[in-house]
Parts: C-alpha cells; sequence; structure tokens
C-alpha cells in the first residue's frame, strides 16, 4: 500500500515536500475558532478564567505566514495578534480577580 499526500516516494520513505511550505489556512480556522469560543465564553457562559484560556489557546495558531518577521509585519497583522493579548491578560486578571476573597 502507498500513499502519497503532497509528497513522493525516494528510497521507500515519504517526503512531504509540501508541509514546510504550506501556508496557514488551517491556522486561520483555529485561530478565528478558538477567538470565538473565547468570546462566548465570555458573554455567555461568563467563564472569564476559561475564556483567557481558549483565546490563549487560538493565539499559538499564527493565522499569518510564520516565516515573515514580527518588525516586517504590517501593523493590522500585529494588531490582530495584540489585541486578543491584551484581552487573554485582562480577563485572566479579572477572573482570578473575581475569585480571590
Amino acid at each position: 500500500m502507498e500513499f502519497y499526500f503532497e509528497g513522493r516516494k525516494r528510497d521507500n520513505k515519504i517526503v512531504f515536500n509540501n508541509l514546510k511550505n504550506m501556508k496557514t489556512p488551517f491556522n486561520k480556522f483555529l485561530y478565528i475558532g478558538f477567538i470565538i469560543i473565547g468570546l462566548y465564553q465570555t458573554f455567555f457562559t461568563k467563564d472569564c478564567v476559561q475564556a483567557a484560556a481558549s483565546m490563549g489557546i487560538g493565539l499559538a495558531f499564527d493565522p499569518f505566514d510564520t516565516e515573515q518577521k514580527w518588525n516586517e509585519r504590517p501593523t493590522w497583522q500585529k494588531a490582530v495578534l495584540i489585541v486578543p493579548l491584551a484581552a487573554v491578560a485582562a480577563l485572566f486578571g479579572y477572573g482570578v480577580g473575581l475569585n480571590d476573597k
């Protein structure tokens, strides 16, 4: 049985040549999904710590070109990453502050 996934077979090993060059469409879906889950948890379930965790996990999936250096990114891409990071910090602080008795 031979399995090819965007690669070629060489010396009975599959070479995945396109996985390194893969752009990030899958990361975009994961990023947006975790941000939406975090917003849902913030506004509907009122669980700020869980929302901060979900949004923080979403930040691990950079929706932009990961090969591009931070200083070379456009300002709007930096804002798309920094604003949720600030929201994560605020939600975590707010959630911990509410449970601090």
